[in-house]
């Protein structure tokens, strides 16, 4: 009988910097956040570091003397790698792999690699992979083996290449090839959204800072299973769900990958395709977590992604979720900031009444009733009697004379195209 050897944990040193005019405050709760990236990626926090300097220096980020300090504490401690909270320089991850003789990854480098292990789909692994190839490509020198996962042997290497020219060379032929397969999956995205426009169903995007209670909220509007859990980036690949409401009002809801501060650029441009829903959308439910420390920073996180994919025209509705961790004066402080503030629990699905009446307010979804004459041999009188029959609630369908009266309460925002 054999034994099943659990994997050690890896031990992580955490370092950050307070440069320039930045606050302890925040490098401290942004060093918070880089511990909780560590967990998800598996390991375990044994060494924190905070230094205090005027600006990053080029060589080895921290400071010569700094640098030692950091080795030294890196034994005593058993540190396996050592996380940066900033991106940095293949110089600087050179130098500082030199003299600390750890393993050296930046919050990117780290970020990447829990998109890598939370991707399911063909979809999300070839994003992440895209971005991962765009990361490494100007870091190769030193790389030496962590290239050997993509092939290599008889055929790889041009006559006179050195080995850094063919690595980069087959790195950049992944690229276009990986690009090409997301090119695809962008197309296609864009045909399902055509397909949706014709059904003239309204879309719904949840966004928010990554464990702000998305996927919660997401399962409570639509009735879902998703997979939901108090963790960074458990969704990466989109979810859209239709939704009927009570009285016959529908929409889709769609849930999207987790914003974070200082989200990769790589992975922004690798998740276009998918972001694209949101800026595709009717309306962005953008999601915040009442009960975090640092809210504010959260928002502009997350407001600074969607100028990226250019979804800051999109009409947005904020909604504060998890407002059952918060003290009613803290709720009531809300309230005192903007009197029109949607303040939910998804989990205890508090407030999910008042949310889905301003949806509908905002999307125009209240209902008119009218009523409409059609002719039923033509067939665009025939398309349009179908779509009263799939948005509205008809209440009278009578045929006299060749004609077809039909009296229904329909979304107001569809009225213009049923009339004629």
């Amino acid at each position: 009988m054999t034994k099943r050897v659990a994997a050690r944990q890896e031990r992580a040193a955490i370092v950050g910097l307070i440069a320039g005019q930045a606050r302890r405050l925040d490098a401290e709760r942004s060093l918070d956040e880089l511990a909780g990236l560590a967990a998800a990626a598996g390991a375990v926090v044994v060494l924190r570091v905070l230094q205090e300097r005027p600006k990053p220096d080029p060589s080895t980020f921290l400071g010569g003397g700094k640098i030692v300090t950091l080795a030294a504490s890196c034994a005593e401690t058993g540190a396996d790698v050592v996380i940066f909270d900033s991106e940095l320089t293949p110089a600087q991850l050179r130098h500082i792999e030199e003299e600390v003789d750890r393993k050296i990854i930046d919050r990117t480098q780290l970020i990447l690699d829990i998109f890598a292990r939370r991707a399911r789909t063909r979809e999300g692994k070839l994003q992440v992979e895209l971005a991962q190839l765009k990361y490494l490509l100007p870091r190769l020198v030193g790389a030496g083996a962590a290239l050997s996962r993509l092939g290599g042997g008889i055929g790889t290497r041009g006559p006179g290449e050195t080995k850094l020219e063919t690595d980069r060379r087959r790195i950049r032929t992944r690229i276009h090839a990986v690009s090409g397969d997301i090119e695809q999956v962008r197309q296609r995205r864009a045909q399902a959204r055509e397909r949706r426009h014709k059904r003239s169903v309204p879309i719904v995007a949840l966004v928010g800072y990554t464990n702000a209670g998305k996927t919660t909220l997401f399962n409570a509007l639509t009735s879902g299973h998703a997979e939901a859990s108090n963790a960074l980036f458990v969704t990466l690949d989109p979810l859209v769900r239709h939704v009927r409401l009570p009285d016959s009002r529908e929409l889709l809801v769609s849930d999207t990958v987790g914003f974070i501060d200082r989200l990769p650029h790589a992975l922004v441009a690798a998740f276009r395709a998918t972001l694209e829903e949101v800026a595709d959308a009717d309306l962005v439910l953008h999601v915040i977590d009442a009960a975090a420390t640092d809210r504010d920073r959260h928002v502009r996180a997350v407001n600074a992604v969607l100028q990226d994919v250019g979804a800051n025209d999109v009409p947005a509705l904020e909604v504060y979720n998890k407002c059952d961790a918060i003290t009613a004066d803290e709720r009531r402080r809300l309230q005192d900031q903007d009197p029109a503030v949607l303040c939910v629990s998804a989990l205890r699905r508090d407030g999910l009444d008042e949310l889905i009446d301003t949806i509908a307010s905002r999307l125009a979804l209240d209902v008119r009733r009218v009523t409409l004459a059609f002719d039923p041999d033509e067939p665009g009188d025939r398309e349009r009697i179908a779509r009263v029959y799939r948005h509205g609630r008809v209440l009278e369908h009578e045929t006299r004379d060749g004609r077809i009266s039909i009296v229904a309460d329909v979304p107001r925002r569809l009225v213009g195209r049923l009339e004629r």
